[in-house]
């Protein structure tokens, strides 16, 4: 058959390549077109995404040199608003402020408070600098006890340049400032701007010193003491606060703003950064840095607004971060600026570009299907010769046999009449193959009567019990092996064409007699819900490979097949019966003990 194809199939080969030389010629034009509106369209892209860079690096930038004076002010003077701004300074962060209370349980702070309004602080001899700072308090008090204006001013200064000249434990020296100005504000008559100096941001001495105030004191010092101390020492500072008519609602939210914890910010910058927690940060040096608190959604709001006020982009344009990383540096800052036109113009670009693919794809697709079917029908063509010749072979061979069979039979019957020999069996023998001989055209006929769709049914309700009883007789006359068949049924009905259930089971029931090797040769007939129907045998069973071509025309199995005769129509039959009924054949199950055909009926309306 390959000789008699060759010819066709190289001037089809030939003809394929010529077109698909053309068509991939042309797909690769339209490729190329869609390269270049790509790049047009990604160059227009990246010229705005430069744009958006650059502005929000611009704006970032203004918005901290703009905090920087509020910046240098909070970094100088705890009582300056620090919110929104970011100081580090040898890897320690000093803005937003941190809480650093000590971590220890004892009060010493509010213990030597309390000691110092009873008057009860003793102090250690060998400690020179706090004996004096005790012995200058105790003189305010006396000169404010004796109502003595001018020795309590003296005593008040004293004390005051003592503070200046020792630096005294914090622990110490602001209980004792705390206890000196309280005593001042309950006995004595100073004046208001210096009391409230005093108690909030200190006083400058001319040598260029400075002497802090308390609120100034307590938050500058806070890391050297508890939080219980830090706590108590805040209420009564609050206290004198209000009592001398001193600002203190600065000073209360500063408290409220300390932080637990240093801000969760990389410790290290490659460069001015934006990071997406909402910081703007910028680097100065090793451990050193400095920032602003920014709102990225924000920025990038305002920013696509401005665009689209210029007419960079369109209504329903907008510029947005691109990536997951939480610290984004501006030298390598990505945006991605996104419009609806553009996703417009890129879909009528693809559409365009799948609609010229398509119809390549098409005529390529057309192309080889006209190819196929021109081989497939050559194909065919020699194939039915084939078959043709090879049905014409084998229902010969089929055919002859039982007729020399018969023959035979008939010759030796009429010899022995002749001799007057006993030949009782032999009109049951003819009969046996002509019986074959008969079953074998009617496979025949049937199969091309509805293969050719001129077969209509004639159903009507047939007791599947009756069918068994005929199938069953039908084996006692053609059966070589003893068969015992055996059915499970009841009273099912089936509504079917009564002739064709018959030639399906005697179809079912010869190949398994066929393809046996056993004695007794083993049948059941079982009969399950839904209208199926098994029919089972033992015989040597069907690989599983081979499950779905038994049902081919002229399909036998190989090795077993080889030496049983047949047509190789007896299961296609079976098939296009139950496929004129409106049901399914199919294996339900094959081994080498047997195999099981499963029947599955329409359900009855």
């Amino acid at each position: 058959m390959l000789r008699r194809l060759l010819p066709t199939l190289c001037a089809l080969v030939l003809g394929l390549a010529g077109l698909g030389w053309g068509l991939w010629q042309l797909q690769r034009i339209f490729a190329t077109e869609r390269e270049d509106a790509r790049a047009s369209l990604r160059s227009r892209r990246e010229a705005l995404e430069q744009y958006a860079r650059v502005s929000l690096s611009q704006a970032v930038r203004e918005k901290l040199e703009a905090a920087r004076p509020a910046l240098e002010l909070a970094a100088a003077d705890p009582l300056a608003p620090a919110q929104g701004l970011y100081l580090r300074e040898r890897g320690e962060q000093l803005l937003p402020r941190l809480a650093l209370h000590d971590s220890g349980q004892d009060t010493p702070a509010r213990d030597r408070y309390t000691r110092l309004r009873a008057g009860t602080e003793v102090a250690d001899e060998e400690d020179g600098p706090w004996v004096e700072r005790l012995a200058l308090m105790r003189a305010v008090e006396r000169a404010l006890d004796r109502r003595d204006g001018r020795a309590a001013t003296e005593a008040l200064v004293a004390f005051l340049h003592h503070r200046s000249r020792y630096v005294l434990t914090s622990t110490r020296d602001v209980p004792g400032h705390l206890v000196v100005l309280e005593t001042l504000a309950e006995r004595g008559n100073v004046v208001p701007q210096l009391m409230q100096s005093l108690v909030r941001e200190g006083l400058d001495e001319s040598q260029g010193g400075r002497l802090d105030g308390l609120q100034r004191l307590l938050l500058l010092k806070r890391s050297r003491f508890t939080r219980a101390d830090f706590d108590f020492l805040r209420e009564r500072v609050v206290a004198l606060s209000t009592r001398t008519g001193t600002p203190v609602m600065d000073f209360e939210a500063r408290t409220a703003e300390l932080a637990a914890a240093p801000l969760p910010l990389p410790a290290s910058l490659p460069g001015p950064s934006l990071v997406r927690s909402g910081w703007y940060l910028e680097p100065r040096g090793e451990g050193h840095a400095r920032g602003v608190a920014v709102d990225p959604g924000a920025l990038l709001e305002s920013l696509s607004r401005e665009m689209r006020e210029r007419g960079l982009l369109g209504p329903e344009g907008h510029v947005r971060l691109r990536g997951t990383e939480e610290v984004l540096p501006l030298a390598t800052l990505r945006l991605d600026v996104e419009t609806p036109e553009w996703a417009r113009e890129e879909n009528a670009m693809e559409q365009r570009y799948q609609l010229k693919t398509g119809m390549v794809v098409l005529c390529a697709g057309l192309a080889l299907t006209i190819a196929a079917l021109a081989f497939l029908g050559q194909q065919r063509k020699s194939r039915f010769l084939e078959l043709k010749s090879d049905f014409v072979a084998t229902v010969s061979h089929e055919l002859r046999t039982p007729l020399a069979s018969i023959r035979l039979l008939a010759e030796t019957l009429e010899w022995r009449l002749a001799q007057g020999v006993e030949s009782r069996d032999y009109p049951a023998r003819i009969i046996h193959e002509a019986d074959g001989l008969g079953f074998l055209v009617e496979n025949l006929l049937s199969f091309n009567r509805i293969d050719k769709g001129r077969w209509v049914p004639h159903l009507s309700l047939v007791r599947l019990e009756e069918l068994v009883a005929t199938l069953r007789r039908d084996l006692e006359g053609w059966a070589r092996v003893p068969v015992e068949l055996t059915s499970e049924v009841g009273e099912r009905e089936l509504l079917a064409d009564p002739q064709l259930l018959r030639l399906l089971l005697a179809n079912l029931a010869r190949n398994a007699c066929a393809y046996n090797t056993r004695n007794p040769v083993r049948l059941r007939v079982e009969a399950l819900p839904d209208g199926r129907v098994r029919f089972s045998d033992n015989g040597v069973g069907i690989p599983e490979a081979e499950w779905e071509r038994i049902f081919g025309e002229f399909y036998r199995l190989r090795g077993q097949g080889r030496e049983v005769p047949g047509s190789g129509l007896g299961l296609a039959l079976c098939q296009r019966i139950m496929r004129l009924h409106g049901g399914t054949l199919r294996v339900a199950a094959s081994s080498p003990e047997g195999t099981t055909f499963e029947l599955t009926f329409p359900e009855r309306r």
